[in-house]
C-alpha cells in the first residue's frame, strides 16, 4: 500500500471534498478538504477484494448467517485488545452515530440528562438534543495542552437527571488516549451516579504513539451491569460510507432493552458493510493498519512541527486518531479572525472548535488522514497565512 498515492475525490459524491465549497466557502478547485474525518487513502486489498467478489457474484440480497462476522469481530477484540467478546452480545448498527442515538433511545427517557466529557465529538449532542434530551456538559481540563478530567468538578454538578454518560475513547478530538486509571475514574462516576456508561472506541486501532488503550470492559469488571460498547470498522479502514457499526453489551437486561429498540425499528445491517468488516478484522487487515498508523505518526510530526513553529498556534499533542486539534488562542485573534485566514487564505477546509462544546471555543481541527504531500502543502499554506505572526 503506498499512502503517498494522490486520489482525486472530487466530483465523486463524497462529503469530505465537494461539499466544503457551499459549506465553508473554500474552493473545491484548489482548496484542500481537511474536515470530516474520513481518510484520503483507499481500503487495504483485503476489503477491495470482498467487494470485488460481491461484484463478480452479482447478487445483492439480504445477508443471512452472521457467525463468521461476528468470528471476525471475536478475533480482532481479542488480538488486538486482549478482549473476549461474546458473539451474542454484538449488535450492528447503521454506523455509531446511528449506535449513539440507538443507545439514547433505549436507556434514556425525554427529559433526561446525558452527561458529554466537552469538548467532544460534535455529533454526540446532535442526536441527545434531537432526541428531547439534555446535554450536561462535564468540561475537560487543559492542563498545558493536555486533556484531563476533574470528577470533583463532574460530581458537584450532577443533580439526579442524568441517566447516561458517553466517553469518547480515545478521545477526539483532543487525541489522548485515556490512561487505565482516568478510564476508572470514568466507570467510578458512572457508579456513583448511577449512569449507563456508553464507551465510544471507533477510534481504538489508531494508536499512533506509545500510548496504550486499555477497553472500558477490561478497566473494571464491576461495570458490566451498566457498559455499552461501541466499536467499528469503518475510522480503521475508511469505509465509513458502508455505514457499519457494532454496539457490544454483555448485561442481559441492558441487551434486551437495546435489541427492543432495534426491533422496533425494524432495522437490520447492509450486506455490504458485513462483507466488509469479515475481510478488514484480519491478519491482512491488521498489517495494513500495522502501515497505516506509522503513516499517519509520519504526518503529526510534520504537522505538528511546522504549526508550533507559528508564534501563537499550538497543536495538541495526538497520541491517537489522525485529528490535530490545533489552539489559536495564542494569537489574540477572535474566532473570525483566524478562521477566514485558514478558509480564505490557506483555503483550507476544517472543523471549527465551538461546535464541540464547552472548551472548544478556540481551536480548529484538522484531518492529517491523508498524503503526505498534502499536509505539506496545507502547512505552507498556512505559515504563509499566518506570516506576519513569524
Amino acid at each position: 500500500m503506498s499512502f503517498d498515492d494522490i486520489i482525486d475525490r472530487r466530483n465523486t459524491h463524497c462529503a469530505k471534498w465537494d461539499v466544503m465549497e457551499p459549506l465553508y466557502g473554500v474552493p473545491l478547485k484548489d482548496g484542500i478538504a481537511m474536515w470530516v474525518a474520513d481518510m484520503d487513502f483507499r481500503a487495504p486489498d483485503c476489503v477491495q477484494d470482498a467487494v470485488q467478489k460481491m461484484r463478480d457474484h452479482g447478487i445483492y440480497g439480504y445477508f443471512g448467517d452472521d457467525a463468521e462476522y461476528k468470528a471476525a469481530i471475536q478475533w480482532w477484540m481479542k488480538n488486538r485488545h486482549g478482549w473476549a467478546v461474546q458473539a451474542g452480545d454484538i449488535f450492528t448498527t447503521h454506523g455509531l452515530v446511528n449506535g449513539t442515538a440507538l443507545c439514547v433511545d433505549a436507556f434514556t427517557e425525554k427529559g433526561d440528562g446525558v452527561v458529554l466529557f466537552t469538548p467532544v465529538y460534535h455529533a454526540f449532542a446532535k442526536v441527545i438534543n434531537a432526541a428531547g434530551r439534555k446535554v450536561v456538559e462535564c468540561p475537560l481540563v487543559n492542563n498545558d495542552g493536555r486533556y484531563e478530567m476533574d470528577f470533583a468538578a463532574y460530581d458537584a454538578q450532577m443533580t439526579g437527571a442524568e441517566k447516561m454518560v458517553i466517553l469518547c475513547s480515545p478521545h477526539n478530538p483532543g487525541g489522548r488516549v485515556w490512561t487505565r486509571d482516568e478510564l476508572q475514574g470514568v466507570a467510578d462516576f458512572a457508579k456513583r451516579h448511577d449512569l449507563v456508561l456508553v464507551s465510544d472506541e471507533i477510534h481504538h486501532d489508531l494508536i499512533i504513539s506509545d500510548a496504550e488503550h486499555t477497553v472500558m470492559p477490561l478497566v473494571d469488571p464491576s461495570i458490566a451491569d451498566r457498559l455499552v460498547m461501541m466499536t467499528a470498522v469503518t475510522k480503521t479502514f475508511n469505509i465509513a460510507g458502508a455505514h457499519t457499526g457494532n454496539v457490544i453489551i454483555a448485561d442481559p437486561d441492558l441487551r434486551a432493552k437495546f435489541a427492543a429498540t432495534m426491533h422496533a425499528l425494524g432495522m437490520s445491517p447492509n450486506s455490504f458493510g458485513l462483507f466488509m468488516t469479515t475481510a478488514a478484522y484480519s491478519p491482512e487487515g491488521a498489517a495494513w493498519v500495522d502501515e497505516l498508523t506509522t503513516y499517519l505518526a509520519g504526518n503529526r510530526e510534520l504537522f505538528d512541527t511546522a504549526i508550533n513553529a507559528i508564534p501563537g498556534l499550538k497543536s495538541m499533542p495526538l497520541e491517537a486518531t489522525y485529528l490535530a486539534w490545533v489552539d489559536f488562542s495564542g494569537t489574540g485573534m477572535d474566532a473570525a479572525e483566524y478562521t477566514a485566514r485558514v478558509e480564505n487564505v490557506a483555503k483550507i477546509a476544517v472543523n471549527h472548535g465551538e461546535t464541540f462544546g464547552t472548551g472548544g471555543e478556540p481551536f480548529l481541527r484538522f484531518n492529517l488522514a491523508t498524503p503526505r504531500a498534502v499536509v505539506q502543502e496545507a502547512v505552507d499554506r498556512l505559515k504563509e497565512a499566518f506570516s506576519d505572526l513569524q
